[in-house]
């Protein structure tokens, strides 16, 4: 579960680009519950809410030839300056740095290994209002070509530590979390493709884990509401129950009940 967030690097925003607003909202309502709000039929974009609070925003694909995905927001203390340690690292800006209204500014990346995410400078708008419970956000995790290479680039732009976890069957995994956070304050994860992965021409992307009360119960709902599921409910040992889908237009996100959630019932 996210132990570090409102902090500088860790995750402050989620959204959501997809060809049809409509169908999405069907979609997310029917396996988390979640209500739409727009913020004006002149923006184009709105927010999914649970309980009157933001869990995440959605909008219309705005770039050329970019397929349905999740976008994670990293919180930055200076979008502008961290552009430049984007390039300087060896990354790509698709996305200049400009204000979101007063709500904040916010610039968009690609790390060098391909995988695309954002960060967010907030100014009225701090961040999603709800993390951790079911139906939020719960974790942030990329699967990247070359971890190493992955790994120096976000330390090199993010104020991060990152070290190895071990998880079996020969996985190559890291934690991220602020730096000087210590062991108990993590955000994310990122692993290495396996070379099986790799041959079949999978590429770079981070992704969100949305908490749920019964995992399988979630994937059963998303299966049954269209989603393509990569990961049927599977126990991973000391994290937790999870399973992973494509949304009915290609957007990977996981689902995860998580074992700490386990130890409080």
């Amino acid at each position: 579960m996210l132990t570090s967030t409102h902090v500088p690097g860790g995750p402050a925003w989620l959204d959501l680009g997809t060809p049809d607003i409509d169908a999405a909202v069907a979609f997310y309502g029917a396996v988390f519950g979640w209500e739409y709000a727009s913020a004006g039929p002149a923006v184009g974009y709105g927010f999914f809410r649970l309980g009157g609070r933001t869990v995440a925003g959605v909008g219309p694909l705005t770039e050329e030839g970019a397929g349905s995905a999740w976008t994670v927001y990293f919180r930055t203390e200076d979008a502008d300056a961290t552009a430049k340690a984007v390039e300087q690292a060896g990354g790509t800006v698709r996305i200049a740095p400009g204000d979101v209204f007063t709500a904040g500014r916010m610039a968009g990346f690609t790390d060098p290994t391909g995988a695309e995410f954002a960060v967010w400078q907030a100014r009225d708008v701090r961040g999603l209002d709800l993390v951790n419970d079911p139906g939020s956000v719960s974790w942030v995790e990329l699967y990247t070509t070359d971890l190493a290479a992955a790994d120096a680039f976000y330390r090199a732009v993010l104020p991060w530590d990152t070290r190895d976890l071990p998880v079996g069957g020969g996985l190559e995994y890291k934690v991220a979390g602020p730096a000087g956070g210590g062991v108990e304050t993590v955000h994310g994860g990122l692993m290495q493709l396996p070379e099986g992965h790799l041959a079949a021409g999978s590429r770079s992307e981070w992704h969100p884990y949305f908490e749920v009360a019964d995992c399988d119960a979630a994937v059963a709902a998303a299966a049954g509401h269209g989603a393509v599921v990569l990961i049927e409910a599977m126990d991973a040992p000391g994290i937790g129950r999870v399973g992973m889908f494509l949304d009915p237009f290609g957007a990977p996100f996981a689902v995860i009940r998580s074992a700490e959630r386990n130890a409080e019932s």
